[in-house]
């Protein structure tokens, strides 16, 4: 249980912008939806999903680094990193089970014989969103695990989209007709607690001599 007595003792040590910011960016949170992002090899396009995540109100990234293994670019996700939690596999099975063992659907962002277009995608059911690497997509393991093929529409020549593109069109498109619907899609109070108490934590610099003083004198 999180503790609200320091919970409230923290935040005399913010600004009440920064607070009220915390209140309304923490009640868009999501974990309905997450997203995977398998191999990709350019680090600016994992950074630009890192950051879609954030803006959407995406909670929860899955980065599977199989072959391409590398630190987030700070500079393009421009502090997303901090506010979204990052969970980092070896492999795309690993990362696949753990997405299934929480009640999530796979759902490949991929051209298929049996794909959904956008506007058709099914919000109501719990979905990770797999995007490939650059130039060869997602993996046949993906494709052979996914529950979903999701396709964006296109009319032009041009019959691909850069990655971070591509997620960032989804997930607008999905995370709107999420929160216009009547499911059940934001954090649960428990959830926004843990999540506050860790943007406290990062947001401020001397927050372990603070925590200690306080249990001190508690």
């Amino acid at each position: 249980m999180v503790d609200l007595e320091l919970i409230a003792h923290l935040e005399t040590y913010l600004t009440e912008n920064r607070i009220q910011r915390f209140d309304k960016v923490i009640r868009g949170r999501t974990k309905h939806f997450t997203v995977a992002t398998e191999d990709v090899y350019q680090l600016h396009n994992t950074s630009a999903v890192i950051r879609s995540c954030d803006v959407f109100g995406i909670q929860e990234v899955n980065i599977v680094e199989e072959r391409n293994s590398k630190r987030i670019d700070r500079e393009i996700a421009m502090g997303a990193q901090k506010w979204v939690d990052l969970n980092r596999f070896h492999s795309v099975k690993e990362c696949i089970q753990d997405i299934k063992d929480k009640g999530y659907q796979i759902v490949a962002t991929t051209p298929h014989t049996n794909d959904c277009l956008l506007h058709e995608f099914d919000v109501t059911k719990k979905s990770c969103f797999f995007f490939g690497r650059e130039t060869e997509g997602l993996s046949q393991e993906v494709i052979d695990q996914a529950d979903c093929y999701l396709k964006i529409p296109m009319s032009g020549f041009t019959e691909s989209l850069n990655i971070s593109v591509s997620a960032a069109i989804i997930l607008q498109h999905v995370t709107t007709k999420l929160k216009l619907s009547d499911i059940d899609w934001k954090l649960s109070e428990e959830e926004q607690l843990e999540k506050r108490l860790d943007w406290i934590k990062k947001t401020i610099k001397s927050y372990d001599e603070i925590v200690a003083r306080f249990y001190e004198k508690s």
